[in-house]
């Protein structure tokens, strides 16, 4: 099969950090009821996507549509994904779509898919890959837990995986709902901040942030900025944050400046999580994320009973799912560790916010 999207009017309306995209409340409409093809929605663009089957052949252009995949059942579709996703069983034997910073036209046109799956951070990718005769269904950022939530029953539903994205949403709406009962009553919430490296910084109206908040700590970021905006060497100090948030990739910002000279510096007070789970808005990065830093920034208060394992989350005999009691097993993946993630390092991190931040103004973001 190959489906090909059928192009109507609309205006480009690409995903902003000010607020949800009109193609964000149609897909709100998307019940997981009917899972039915021929299928038609519409995209961050105003793109109308029709795909005539269910797709069989996926390209991921970006980890965390790898990952959403992956959680709701439909990873053997997917025949290419970027290299940040090899840490995904199986990934290693998909074709690999990288090409620098972005992605290979030619590659993912080798892999013949019948959908490609652009998250935001691929917004540059789309049109050429629409030039190249491609279906592309181009997801609008996520700025809340709530926007996870609807791009993964929105990939459920491209991909007639309905039923696994209503169980892989009740996973992580469980999970983060037994955090939040954890931390609803902190009354010092710590002052945290996460530097993305070249001064940047996750600020208000992430789902960075969202995660943050559901941890019981209060990004001092999420003030006065929003989004991913750069902090000169003054405003940081003047945050002065308590704790910073570190990666496997980043452990050594405490002790530069001017991060060395904040609280969080004099004390080296730092909660370290992995890359892949801070930077990629889909299911499993949100459980591992909110669980490890609420061990951390909150020891006496987590307890390992306060992870829902999968198994926790009946499916019914229709597409949707059923919460069941808390039960106790292994916590979320374990702090720390290497492996790809969403970036090669801080300073991609920061290199690709600045070209976003510049492409932003041009209307990208």
């Amino acid at each position: 099969m190959r489906g090909r999207a059928l192009l109507l009017v609309g205006a480009l309306l690409l995903a902003a950090v000010a607020g949800a995209t009109p193609a964000a409340a149609a897909n709100a409409g998307q019940t997981s009821g009917d899972c039915s093809f021929p299928v038609t929605m519409t995209d961050a663009t105003g793109t109308e996507v029709t795909l005539e089957e269910r797709p069989e052949r996926v390209v991921t252009t970006n980890p965390s549509a790898a990952q959403t995949m992956w959680e709701i059942g439909g990873k053997e579709q997917v025949v290419g994904v970027t290299q940040y996703a090899s840490y995904l069983d199986g990934a290693d034997s998909r074709a690999n779509v990288s090409a620098g910073f972005g992605v290979s036209v030619e590659a993912v046109v080798g892999a013949d898919p019948d959908l490609v799956i652009a998250p935001n951070a691929s917004a540059g990718d789309v049109q050429a890959l629409r030039d190249a005769g491609l279906t592309v269904y181009h997801l609008s950022q996520a700025t809340d837990i709530e926007d996870i939530r609807r791009k993964t029953t929105t990939v459920g539903r491209l991909t007639g995986n309905c039923a696994g994205a209503a169980e892989a949403n009740a996973w992580m709406t469980a999970n983060v709902r037994s955090i939040e009962n954890l931390t609803a009553d902190v009354e010092d919430e710590p002052r945290v901040l996460y530097p993305l490296g070249g001064g940047y910084v996750a600020a208000d109206r992430t789902f960075i942030d969202a995660i943050i908040g559901v941890a019981g700590a209060d990004n001092v970021a999420a003030g006065n900025y929003s989004g991913y905006p750069q902090l000169n060497d003054e405003v940081v100090l003047q945050l002065d944050p308590e704790v910073l948030i570190v990666t496997e990739r980043s452990s050594g910002i405490v002790t530069q400046a001017p991060y060395a000279s904040t609280t969080a510096g004099e004390r080296n007070a730092t909660v370290r999580l992995r890359t892949r789970n801070l930077n990629q808005p889909a299911p499993r990065s949100v459980v591992n994320a909110v669980h490890n830093a609420t061990r951390q920034l909150h020891p006496d208060r987590y307890s390992e009973d306060s992870y829902v394992p999968r198994s926790a989350v009946q499916r019914t005999e229709t597409t949707t799912v059923t919460e069941t009691a808390i039960t106790t097993e292994p916590t979320a993946t374990p702090t720390g560790g290497s492996g790809p993630g969403f970036t090669a390092g801080v300073a991609v991190i920061a290199l690709c916010l600045s070209v976003l931040a510049a492409r932003r103004r041009s209307g990208r973001r």
